[in-house]
């Protein structure tokens, strides 16, 4: 018997435990063995749970059992979720969880610790939700050099921009409509400032790329600046404003990664994804193309790609399954100065300004528009310095990359 113990009982951790009962049978028997829900810790007590009978509050008791085999990490955080997930590793259990923050920070780490110990550490779920994507990343495409990685990875900023794009609701109405539904939290810092896809888009850079990117390395722009002009704009020239995390691997071996708004062509299949979905696009030099696209968050959804990981803990119990990349290092990012976009760009200007500035530039309309505003593509690709050069005199508002 493979016994499991649950970390926190909030949305993931209850699904978690609600999958284990509802599939059990199922579970079973791609295991052949019997998966059993031993433990559930948390701060609270919930009576009236069906799974009361197996709250406990202290730690230690999960940590000194040695019928636990499998330790569920759903506190969030990187501060006690860690302590625990180290103190289990060392306590030789595998240790599955759903939090984005603690890989992106202290993935390579744990994942080391975890072999040291014989154990498994898997996160399949901290990325896209329910959406596959670490392990076809670490095996069904392993075959490939992977050169870049390019995603909608938050919901709710896709779900705020979708309604922006078909209600025409502003930033802030579709933020609290968002948050109404339950697709944000009350405070949406980590989701609208682009972090918690920024946490994501670190994970997958470092497994594709095998070094670790931190990420205080990848430069962030959240969706707080769209504005509705800037969305009716991007309609005018066939394209939609989606916020994307892109890691490309440069020749020189080094990685950029980012976060920003981007307007992406109404052909590219990130821009049909709409809502709370996620999509992921992975470039490999064999492969070419693929993506990986569904829901990136909510209950089961998440629940289902932490029991895929307790399934593949569980069926590696003598022959350990091991992630990880190299450790991290300031050579190892590089800031997307360097990668050449076309641009689009807001401004208060004379179109005879623009077109001194960018001979190239491709001008935008919107109904309603004020006098004096401007809104063109640039063009051409420039890199970002080329692009301030160039902008240098102009009273520029917003300004975006174009997708290529």
């Amino acid at each position: 018997m493979v016994n499991v113990a649950i970390l926190g009982f909030g949305v993931v951790g209850s699904g978690v435990a609600e999958v284990l009962a509802t599939n059990g049978e199922h579970i079973d028997h791609k295991v052949e063995d019997l998966i059993r829900l031993k433990y559930i810790l948390d701060v609270k007590d919930f009576p009236d749970s069906p799974f009361a009978d197996k709250v406990i509050h202290d730690f230690s008791i999960i940590e000194n059992d040695p019928e636990v085999n499998i330790v569920v990490e759903t506190i969030g955080g990187a501060k006690v979720a860690r302590e625990f997930t180290e103190r289990a590793l060392k306590a030789g259990k595998s240790v599955v969880t759903s939090n984005k923050e603690l890989v992106a920070e202290h993935g390579h780490d744990l994942l080391k610790l975890a072999e040291e110990h014989g154990v498994s550490y898997l996160f399949e779920a901290s990325v896209g939700g329910g959406i596959p994507i670490i392990r076809p990343l670490n095996q069904c495409l392993a075959a490939n050099e992977i050169t870049e990685i390019c995603g909608i990875l938050n919901g709710t900023t896709n779900y705020i921009l979708t309604r922006m794009i078909r209600a025409g609701l502003s930033f802030a109405a579709a933020l609290k409509e968002a948050q109404e539904n339950g697709y944000a939290e009350q405070d949406p810092t980590a989701d609208i400032e682009g972090h918690d896809a920024c946490r994501k888009i670190c994970i997958l850079a470092s497994l594709a790329f095998g070094r670790h990117v931190y990420p205080d390395q990848v430069p962030t722009q959240g969706i707080t600046g769209v504005t509705l002009a800037d969305v009716a704009y991007a309609e005018s020239c066939g394209k939609k404003i989606k916020l994307l995390g892109r890691a490309i691997h440069r020749p020189d071996g080094r990685v950029c990664a980012f976060v920003a708004p981007h307007l992406v062509d109404l052909e590219d299949p990130l821009s049909g994804v709409e809502d709370v979905f996620n999509a992921i696009t992975v470039r490999g030099n064999a492969i070419g193309d693929v993506m990986f696209y569904g829901r990136g968050a909510g209950k089961l959804p998440t629940a289902s790609a932490v029991v895929a990981d307790v399934i593949d803990a569980a069926k590696h119990m003598k022959t350990k399954k091991y992630l990880g990349w190299g450790p991290g290092g300031a050579e190892v990012a590089v800031p997307p100065a360097g990668v050449e976009s076309v641009w689009y760009v807001r401004a208060n200007a004379a179109s005879d300004q623009v077109r001194a500035a960018f001979p190239g530039a491709v001008f935008l309309a919107r109904p309603g528009a004020p006098e004096g505003e401007c809104a063109f593509l640039t063009g051409t690709a420039l890199t970002r310095g080329m692009l301030d050069q160039a902008l240098c005199g102009l009273d520029c508002v917003c300004v975006f990359r174009v997708l290529d």
